[in-house]
């Protein structure tokens, strides 16, 4: 890959520039270290209402149609998310000189210097109270705010980003601001210019785009990860259907970034892939679930197992027994050399070909750089899988101890879960 360059504005945002090669797009993200984490208890789901806020317009897209007609018109998607960890804005369009400078003027405007209108915080407060109300509808939902809380309980790491309706209905436009005055903080965040970079406007055209940005202190440090308490939580529903989630908190270095790229490797062995353990003898040997599989998250201090599954309920019992004893025979007995390499190829491919989208590549960017305090380059991410090794991957298996946190959404009682 070409040179990354990094700068950093008077505001003290960073701007990092990660050409690639043969792409027609551009990709541009804002982000910053303003997830539901940095809440407070009595905060839960501002930064996620902040998020959809912004998005009503700035000085000059002074309204949510100029916002979304503007895109639409250079032919741009426009879109945001919110994470524990993150909140991101990002604009991704074709690598062209005139349509880099439209986004960059836009983005830049409704999200460096948003207007938080009161009447427009009032209507979208229903819209995102729907939004609470159609995540608890949906069981598979369900089970991750419920998972969150299993291994985390109170801690801001176990609140669900979106927050309870009780609070979206309290929340005012000076503790929103007040909010983002506090955690927006240049130091804590990042510009990520992700593709065809040629098409941007000239270095003192980006810095005046990007200084629309305030100068802001530095936030308060977040709340460190609690250690390891984990419950079990039942969600009890009359249906045929279960969502079940197994979390364990493997003994790895969050800041090495070797062995997040063995816990990857680990966690498509167990269940990434249609040739994991999980999905083999889960699915195609013993028929227990329609959907099943393992992801592997690590926080700036904290790495995080997850097994899910979604299945028949009268098979959830013995599926969680079989997938607990898959963890346990991997941490005894070990995976196998052919395995191991196996799953190391397909989660590098599979990043290869994630990073073929410029936005994905600026999603990761972001999260290097802001939550890990990385050096910016998608190549070394890709580098580290293809340099895992065996032993790697076994020390990784060792240290995820017989002990996890359960959610369930179903016709089941949390004494269905019992870990011997």
């Amino acid at each position: 890959m070409p040179e990354i360059v990094t700068t950093t504005l008077p505001n003290g945002l960073p701007v990092h520039r990660v050409p690639i090669a043969g792409t027609r797009a551009l990709t541009v993200l804002v982000a910053f270290d303003a997830g539901a984490r940095t809440e407070r208890p009595e905060e839960n789901g501002m930064a996620h209402f902040l998020e959809h806020l912004v998005f009503k317009g700035g000085e000059i897209y002074d309204d949510y149609r100029k916002v979304n007609e503007t895109a639409e018109g250079i032919g741009a998607q426009l879109n945001a998310y919110t994470s524990h960890d993150l909140v991101a804005f990002h604009i991704t369009f074709r690598a062209e000189p005139d349509v880099a400078a439209t986004a960059i003027d836009l983005l830049t405007d409704f999200v460096g210097r948003p207007k938080i209108d009161a009447e427009e915080l009032d209507r979208e407060r229903g819209v995102v109270i729907q939004e609470i109300a159609r995540a608890h509808d949906q069981p598979s939902m369900l089970a991750e705010h419920l998972i969150d809380r299993a291994v985390f309980g109170e801690h801001p790491l176990g609140r669900p980003v979106l927050g309870p309706e009780e609070h979206l209905r309290t929340f005012s436009r000076d503790a929103i601001v007040a909010f983002r005055e506090r955690q927006w903080s240049g130091e804590r965040g990042g510009v990520f210019l992700v593709g065809g970079v040629d098409a941007l406007p000239g270095d003192d055209a980006l810095a005046e785009a990007f200084g629309r940005f305030p100068a802001l202190p530095p936030p308060p440090p977040y709340e460190p990860a609690p250690a390891f308490a984990p419950d079990v939580l039942v969600e009890t529903r009359d249906s045929k259907q279960s969502h079940l989630r197994i979390s364990y908190r493997p003994t790895i270095d969050v800041k090495d970034r070797r062995q997040r790229a063995a816990l990857t490797v680990y966690s498509t062995l167990l269940g990434g892939s249609m040739g994991s353990r999980l999905f083999d003898e889960i699915r195609e040997q013993r028929g227990l679930a329609y959907s099943v599989h393992s992801a592997a998250h690590a926080s700036s201090d904290v790495p995080i197992l997850q097994l899910s599954a979604g299945l028949e309920s009268a098979k959830c019992g013995e599926a969680f027994e079989r997938m607990r004893g898959i963890v346990t025979e991997l941490r005894t007995d070990g995976p196998n050399e052919a395995e191991v390499e196996r799953s190391k190829r397909y989660a590098a491919g599979a990043r290869v070909l994630g990073f073929e989208n410029t936005g994905a590549v600026a999603r990761y960017a972001a999260q290097q750089a802001v939550v890990y305090g990385e050096h910016v380059d998608p190549d070394a991410a890709i580098a580290a899988l293809d340099a895992v090794t065996y032993d790697e991957v076994a020390e990784v298996a060792r240290g995820v101890e017989d002990v996890a946190a359960v959610a369930c959404v179903g016709p089941h009682e949390a004494s269905d879960f019992a870990q011997s």
